[in-house]
């Protein structure tokens, strides 16, 4: 059962890190382009705080595995 679990909260994580849209390329991980402050609003703070809930339940089935 965990199993299936953590493999729907991987894929599902998968996408949510996808549909985050921020920089442009590798580029700005290095910091080659202009970075701005802007908030996060509407869908785009949804899908944020879902990828954080996923990857916090994922940690946690991935712990109960290895105490089970």
């Amino acid at each position: 059962m965990l199993t299936y679990a953590q493999i729907a909260i991987s894929v599902l994580l998968i996408v949510g890190v996808l549909l985050q849209q921020r920089g442009g390329g590798l580029s700005s991980a290095f910091g080659g382009s202009s970075m701005e402050y802007s908030t996060k609003r509407g869908a785009e703070k949804v899908v944020f705080y879902a990828t954080i809930v996923l990857a916090v339940l994922f940690l946690a089935i991935s712990m109960a595995r290895l105490l089970i």
